[in-house]
């Protein structure tokens, strides 16, 4: 399955769309953010070493990855900014500013 970021918004809209109470204000959406970036430190953190509470489970990163660009595309949405856009911008920043600052592999030279 191949999904664009541009599809992935249409299809957050859709689903946000059909309620009445619409997207979340925007400091709410901040605070989801801020909920769903501490459960993915969760899973990381009993990855690497954290022994989970008794009853708790290790969590899913995929899923949690899932849930942070859901809340991601929710603040986009009702922004009207384009993560497209925007992913395309950051890239021609860090491929620009960053095309030298790390050792390369040998068989990554262009």
């Amino acid at each position: 399955m191949s999904l664009t970021f541009e599809e992935a918004r249409e299809r957050v809209d859709a689903y946000i769309s059909q309620f009445k109470e619409g997207y979340f204000p925007p400091l709410l959406m901040l605070a989801r953010l801020t909920e769903e970036t501490g459960e993915i430190a969760r899973v990381l953190a009993h990855e690497h070493g954290k022994t989970p509470k008794p009853g708790e489970e290790t969590g899913d990163l995929e899923m949690e990855l899932a849930d942070l660009l859901f809340v991601m595309l929710c603040m986009a949405n009702e922004r009207g900014l384009s993560l497209e856009r925007g992913f395309e911008r950051m890239m021609a920043k860090v491929e620009g500013r960053d095309a030298n600052r790390w050792t390369r592999k040998e068989d990554a030279r262009p």
